[in-house]
């Protein structure tokens, strides 16, 4: 049974966070390698915390690179180049565990006597798409994101130069008839400097960020702001919290509004399907949107480790009275969609060094980054079927 009014809730995290930062870490090895070497295989895990950073991967590849130089370089740019962010990459200590792709998987993947790349695992994975905005992600979650992302930006051009690199979002938006109404509560919780007091935090943060980012449709007189609520936040970043690979993969989706098959993104080259085939479930749901044929699109897509073409494909919807649409969908989504890992790849064309941009503010819904899983260039022949 579907509730004609609820509150739904997602969170957003910044850059600065310490998973995020051991995201950003992994995509940028991956970045560095693919760079030199389109066919790289990579599967690389950050783990970071205090003063030091553990890189473990499995990599197939015919570039070398200095791992230390691009772990570091990621940690400056986001800001941690001082004891008192949370982290000084210039004094931390890297581990580097760096292994040999198996063998048993790669023979599975790059069939080279066929030509195939067979799917890098097996998995379930999502795409989503609403019409609820021109972005076509949930609000709750494409909010979330522009308020972390305000953080960082306001941080990094000093225009708030009291906030510290660690920083986390939650937006919750009253819906009616599945129509969102206003924003319930708005949360921040931002690493500070020693020297702000808890007001003018509150004041600047609600605002120079909250106002200028959430449209003021969705703010009422019932929506609530919640800045700092334990009232302090100097320790922060990995001095305060160990960051791990992948453990924010609600985040880098739909903020729990659609559903996730559970694999991380985040270091992965574009052979690991859990990754790809992602973008690409997110690329056919928004086409369909876009399409005008559904108002909301989510799609399923199943694979087994070794084999090119998905062993299930499914598509669910709210959408009253939508079999026939759906059938007629899935009988013509061959002609305008690729699903095996090649088709993936070479339609959303991954092969670029794309991934460290994805490990921030989330994978879906950023129309400004150039990402082809965004674009809505076939939904105009889908419209016709």
């Amino acid at each position: 049974m579907i509730n004609d009014e609820f509150i739904f809730s997602s969170e957003s995290v910044t850059e600065g966070h310490p998973d995020k930062v051991a995201d950003q870490i992994s995509d940028a090895v991956l970045d560095e390698l693919i760079s030199l070497d389109q066919n790289s295989r990579v599967a690389c895990e950050t783990l970071i915390t205090r003063n030091r950073v553990v890189l473990s991967a499995e990599i197939k590849s015919n570039a070398n690179i200095d791992y230390e130089k691009v772990v570091k370089e990621t940690l400056i740019e986001i800001g941690y180049d001082n004891p008192s962010t949370g982290f000084d990459a210039n004094q931390c200590e890297i581990d580097l565990y760096i292994e040999e792709q198996s063998s048993d998987i790669s023979m599975g993947v790059d069939q080279v006597d066929s030509g195939i790349i067979g799917a890098g695992d097996q998995g379930l994975m999502f795409g989503y798409a609403t019409n609820e905005n021109d972005s076509y992600m949930p609000y709750p979650i494409l909010l979330s994101h522009k308020l972390t992302k305000s953080l960082a930006d306001k941080r990094k051009n000093k225009s708030m130069n009291f906030l510290q690199p660690d920083g986390k979002s939650q937006v919750s938006i009253k819906y009616e008839n599945n129509k969102a109404i206003y924003a319930d509560t708005i949360l921040i919780s931002t690493q500070h400097s020693e020297d702000i007091t808890t007001k003018d935090l509150t004041e600047a943060v609600i605002e120079e960020i909250i106002k200028k980012e959430v449209p003021s449709e969705l703010i009422s007189d019932k929506t609530k702001f919640i800045v700092n609520p334990t009232g302090r936040f100097v320790v922060g970043g990995p001095q305060g919290d160990t960051g791990l690979t992948g453990r924010k993969i609600i985040v880098d989706t739909y903020g729990g509004w659609a559903k996730h098959g559970g694999g991380a993104f985040s270091g992965k080259d574009p052979s690991k399907v859990d990754r790809s085939a992602c973008y690409m479930a997110r690329y056919m749901a928004k086409n369909i949107v876009a399409s005008g044929l559904l108002t909301e699109c989510e799609i399923q897509l199943a694979y087994a480790i070794g084999k090119p073409e998905p062993i299930s494909f499914n598509i669910r919807t709210k959408d009253k009275n939508s079999n026939d649409i759906i059938n007629k969908i899935l009988n013509n989504i061959n002609s305008f969609f690729d699903c095996t890992p090649r088709g993936i790849i070479e339609e959303l064309d991954l092969l670029k060094p794309i991934y460290r941009k994805t490990a921030s503010y989330g994978h879906f819904g950023r129309n400004d980054q150039g990402f082809k899983w965004e674009e809505v260039n076939k939904s105009e022949l889908i419209k016709k079927i």
